[in-house]
């Protein structure tokens, strides 16, 4: 008998699920490879097994959704359809032809000292997202973290990131965050978001299509007011305070510009700081075969196709728009890969209700962009003496100087002159701040491993590899 197409699923978030399901129903041999212990990703992340939580499901909104996932993989996994790799980082992806197979090198456990190898005839790159976090005097304290730090220390610990919480930055997420955090019981101080209401009425024919959005949103605010929650719009962070670790956040208001508006600081007393300024698209793994990326975002086409032959893309690397684009975008990768594999031509008709969503909510998405956009003229904010790269300890001003002094007019050129990026993150965290410091484009720098790997592993791969 005749072997099935074998294809890699690489992120088990909402993409990754859906695409894993969609090709797995349809006769393909799926092998799901994930860094999280189990399936969810940051949308649908569920507590450890081991702290026995009883209602997971207040921690989430769209739970039906996530129960029908779960449901379904687990059938296909009980069917020999899917084989799920949990807790497996993948750090490098080759094939030796584009006819050829993908070949997926893994790191499995913890200590992540082990290879793993898996090999498929195509790869289907979920690899989701990241937060961008722009740097402020303080910003290093202990307990400053991301936003989606602080909501994953929630749904997945079960924990608080502290008693009394500032929540800030810009973007949808912050929503979920402050009302998550105050029903578990903190006490949200403040809501401090740097965009501009005025900006959502400007974007309201497309915001207005996607209602149900509109009525989530609605939603989070009346839990805030029923929390006690204070919002300040158009207002940002200026400083975090404190001895050995945070104590107190000073806030600001903005003008119409992005500058801030004199005589508005106020200082906030607060133990813990949940801060961001939206997501940008993890694409190490798609840069390393060599798929072209459209901004900082993997281009692909009608299909998910990127132009790589036998690589889709779904969910936040192809952009960043939200859980119910990412299952639109994996279920019609998923056909589409599943049809191909078997050496069909696709028919789009076959996916026409998810195209049709996939479209409103890419509109969806982009409006979103634009109101949420981090606030004009941040970088002129940040002192010269604010470390901006945390591993190599880059301030700003050092990055200004490379720039404006030595003529770096690009992110590998102030690299090589500051070392902003050699860390441990390779520019993950500061490199979008980096860009804004040097006035440079924020571009992806192509690597050969996705994530570090230890000698051991590298020796241990066969010669030819």
């Amino acid at each position: 008998m005749t072997e099935p197409p074998r294809l890699t699923v690489v992120g088990a978030g909402p993409a990754g699920l859906a695409g894993a399901l969609a090709a797995a129903a349809r006769g393909v041999r799926v092998t799901l490879v994930d860094a999280a212990e189990q399936a969810g990703g940051q949308f649908y992340r569920q507590p450890a097994p081991a702290l026995g939580a009883r209602r997971p499901q207040a921690l989430h909104h769209q739970w039906r959704t996530w129960e029908r996932l779960r449901d379904a993989l687990a059938r296909h996994r009980a069917a020999g359809r899917i084989t799920h790799l949990t807790d497996h980082h993948v750090w490098c992806l080759e094939r030796e032809s584009d006819a050829g197979p993908v070949t997926v090198h893994a790191l499995r456990g913890p200590a992540q000292e082990v290879g793993v190898t898996v090999r498929a005839d195509a790869v289907l790159l979920a690899t989701g997202g990241y937060e961008r976090v722009l740097p402020f005097p303080g910003w290093t304290l202990p307990g400053v973290v991301t936003a989606g730090g602080a909501q994953a220390m929630l749904k997945g610990g079960l924990v608080l990131p502290g008693r009394t919480v500032v929540v800030a930055g810009t973007g949808p997420l912050l929503l979920p965050v402050a009302t998550g955090l105050a029903a578990a019981g903190a006490r949200v101080a403040a809501l401090v978001e740097s965009a501009d209401p005025a900006a959502l009425l400007r974007r309201a024919p497309a915001l207005a299509a996607q209602p149900g959005k509109l009525a989530e949103g609605a939603g989070y605010a009346a839990r805030l007011l029923r929390h006690g929650v204070r919002t300040l719009a158009r207002h940002t962070v200026v400083a975090a305070h404190g001895t050995g670790r945070l104590e107190a956040v000073t806030v600001a208001a903005l003008d119409r510009d992005g500058r801030l508006r004199p005589g508005s600081a106020r200082r906030i007393p607060c133990d813990t700081l949940a801060v961001g300024h939206g997501m940008l698209p993890h694409t190490d793994l798609a840069e390393t075969l060599g798929c072209t990326l459209s901004g900082t975002a993997v281009r692909v086409d009608a299909e998910q196709r990127t132009d790589v032959p036998g690589v889709w893309a779904a969910g936040e690397a192809t952009g960043v728009g939200g859980a119910a684009l990412a299952l639109a975008e994996g279920h019609i990768a998923g056909r589409s890969a599943a049809a191909r594999l078997h050496g069909t031509t696709p028919d789009p008709g076959r996916w026409a209700a998810a195209d049709r969503a996939r479209t409103r909510l890419r509109e969806f998405a982009t409006a979103l962009d634009d109101v949420y956009a981090p606030p004009a003229g941040w970088a002129d904010r940040v002192p010269d003496g604010t470390v901006v790269c945390r591993c190599e300890e880059v301030t700003a001003g050092q990055v200004r100087d490379a720039a404006g002094t030595l003529g770096a007019g690009d992110l590998r050129t102030v690299k090589l002159l500051t070392r902003a990026g050699m860390g441990w993150c390779q520019g993950r965290m500061c490199g979008p701040a980096v860009a804004g410091l040097a006035g440079c484009p924020l571009t992806a720098g192509r690597r050969p491993f996705a994530r570090p790997v230890p000698l051991g592993v590298l020796a241990a791969l066969p010669e030819k590899e």
